[in-house]
This record gives C-alpha cells, structure tokens and sequence, in this order.
C-alpha cells in the first residue's frame, strides 16, 4: 500500500519541481499537493491501526507522514496566500529526520537502496528550506531540478519496482545505480544557480511569499499568462480610479 503512495508522491515532485522552475503556475500545483498529502496521511495512518502493534510496520509508516505533511503545507500556503517561512522551516526538520531514517535502512533494516533514497530526500528538503525558510532565491531553479529527478528516481521507478516484485533482489544494485545518479544530479548546480535572483524574479513567489504586495484590496492586481510552457507575469491590471467631482456652476461664474 506504501508502494502506490510513493508513485504519486512521483507524481507531486515532478509538479513541484516544474513549478520551482516557472514551468507551472504556483496555484495549479496546489490541487495535485492536497491530493497526495492526503493520501500520505492516511495510508499511514491505516497502516498503522492495523500493525497489531508490530514495530517494524509502525517505524516504516511513521516517516511517510513527513511526506504528507509536506504537501498539505503546500497546498495550504498556496491556496491561502500564506509565506513559506514555516513551511521551509517544517523541511529543515523532515531533512533532519531523513537521515536517521537513511542511517536505519542502511542498518537496521538493511536495505542500502532506501538508505541512498532517504539521503537523496534530506538533500531534497534541506534544499526546500534553503529557498523556502532562508529565501535563497538563487536555488530556486536548482530545487526544482532535483525534485524532479527525485520524483523520477527515488519515487516513481522504486515505487513500480515494488509493485512488481522485483526491488527485493535487486537492492545492492539499486543502491549503486542510485548512488551514481544522485551525485551526477548535483552536478546541475553551476547549470542552474541564478546569482542575480531576487524575491520578484525567482519563480514561484506565491510559494515563497505568499500573498504578493500588489494583492491587497484596492491595489492593482498581478497576472500571469501562459506562453507555450512557461509562466510569464503580465503588467499589473491598475486598479479604478474614481470619476473627477464635477466643478460647481457658480465657481466657474466667479472665475
């Protein structure tokens, strides 16, 4: 049952990381993180209630929460305008717990592959808190590139070899081939680093920020339109002005 939220926590990064790179507007990623953070909370949660108290199933389902209360924290701050400070601090403590949670699948639960993919994931989300919780802005970019291929690598493909039977004899392979391929992803870093970003010009400051300044009631309000694939701000719509009082007749007279 783990297995299939783990696709779709594929899915969610893959979004994630499209938007971090202004390829999707920040609003319409916020139904595909309410979905999935849903389903991250309560797959565990059943899994849980039906351990009959059995240690290993109730320690394997306690890290999927971090995931689902990730993305509930997106979609929440993106449908109600709220900063992302809390959201990156909430990373720096799920990139903390990843790698207690790599340390026991390289140990105690000797699986070296989820040990690469727990380390792989606190990268991920000590990077989320980076941009989210320090404002960085010149990691945006590079954030959402390693979402991406986190949603790919440590998700997506994992997960389809769960479902089929096939990751359990294949985990010292796995864990080298994940290796290999987490490291050569850092390597986008210098690619992707943009020094001269700011809170205005790094994608996704809805994600980042909140509420832009200009939406507050009365002011002009931003848009954004979609050419091709990619997300570009249009020129704030000014708001109303209202109409000039008429001159009084007997001024005029007076004049």
């Amino acid at each position: 049952m783990a297995s299939v939220g783990l696709l779709y926590v594929g899915a969610v990064l893959i979004v994630n990381g499209l938007m971090l790179l202004g390829r999707v507007d920040a609003r319409a990623a916020a139904p595909m993180n309410l979905f999935v953070g849903l389903l991250q909370v309560l797959t565990p949660t059943y899994l849980i209630f039906t351990s009959g108290g059995d240690t290993a199933t109730i320690l394997g389902a306690s890290g999927i929460y971090l995931f689902g209360f990730t993305y509930l924290y997106v979609a929440f701050n993106l449908f109600f305008g709220l900063d992302g400070t809390g959201l990156g601090w909430f990373s720096a403590f799920v990139a903390c717990c990843a790698v207690v949670y790599a340390g026991l699948n390289f140990g105690r639960l000797d699986d070296p592959a989820f040990g690469v993919i727990w380390l792989y994931w606190a990268t991920l989300w000590a990077l989320f808190f980076l941009v989210l919780g320090l404002k960085r802005e010149e990691l945006t970019r590079f954030t959402g590139a390693i979402a991406i291929v986190a949603g790919v690598i440590t998700c997506a493909v994992p997960a389809f070899l769960l479902l089929t039977g096939v990751w359990t004899d294949n985990r010292r392979t796995s864990a080298i081939v994940l290796a290999v391929l987490c490291v050569l992803s850092l390597a986008l870093y210098p690619r992707l680093r943009d020094t001269r970003a700011t809170a205005a010009s790094a994608p996704a400051p809805q994600l980042r920020e909140g509420e832009l300044t200009g939406q507050v009631a009365g002011g002009p309000q931003p848009t954004t339109q979609m050419h091709g694939n990619v997300v570009e701000p249009q020129p704030p719509v000014p708001a109303e002005q209202p109409p000039a009082p008429a001159s009084d007749p007997a001024t005029r007279r007076r004049r």
